[in-house]
């Protein structure tokens, strides 16, 4: 398993709608372990095909107690809202804010063999299964902030120097991984 780059706002595969994965198979397989291993090394919740390079219609998740990925994903969701929460995203770094979300998901799809998958969820789990498939359709979570929240999020990303963040971040990944996670590690 290897540890991926994460790729940062302003790559132009974040904001690609994924392509639908169509063979399955050892090389799939070996994808979404090292996504697995890379969400896990960061602590994130879930991550996208598209945040580390890879313009495929797959994602993992790791969420209070409930982890595993869905390929092809389809959501549907309920009309209502659920309390607005604080997100934030590994390709966004620095940044959180409060994101209108629906309260409950269903999402279908299928796993690394080909079999079907049928979930629901509510709470930090529909966060994730939204945050994940809006990945998939090359949207961002800073896509969805309206009025102050919106102008504030555009100015920090503006302003920020990602390239700098970057740097930083392989440093300290090659310290503690044991090797920067920046060289071509995946497409």
């Amino acid at each position: 398993m290897a540890i991926l780059s994460i790729r940062i706002i302003g790559d132009p595969v974040l904001r690609t709608p994924a392509e639908e994965v169509t063979e399955f198979g050892p090389e799939l397989a070996k994808l979404i372990e090292d996504m697995a291993e890379t969400m896990a090394d960061v602590r994130g919740a879930g991550l996208a095909a598209p945040q580390v390079g890879i313009s495929k219609r797959i994602f993992t998740y790791s969420v209070d107690g409930a982890e595993g990925h869905v390929i092809n994903p389809v959501i549907a969701a309920s009309d209502d809202f659920a309390p607005d929460e604080p997100e934030g995203c590994l390709s966004v770094p620095g940044l959180g804010f409060s994101v209108r979300r629906h309260r409950w998901v269903r999402i279908t799809g299928v796993d690394k063999n080909g079999g079907p998958l049928d979930m629901e969820a509510t709470g930090l789990l529909a966060k994730c299964f939204q945050h994940e498939t809006d990945h998939l359709d090359g949207k961002l979570y800073v896509d969805r902030l309206e009025g102050e929240d919106r102008k504030t999020a555009l100015r920090a990303i503006r302003t920020a120097n990602y390239h700098n963040v970057t740097a930083e971040t392989l440093t300290k990944r090659a310290r503690t991984v044991g090797s920067a996670f920046g060289a071509g590690a995946a497409g």
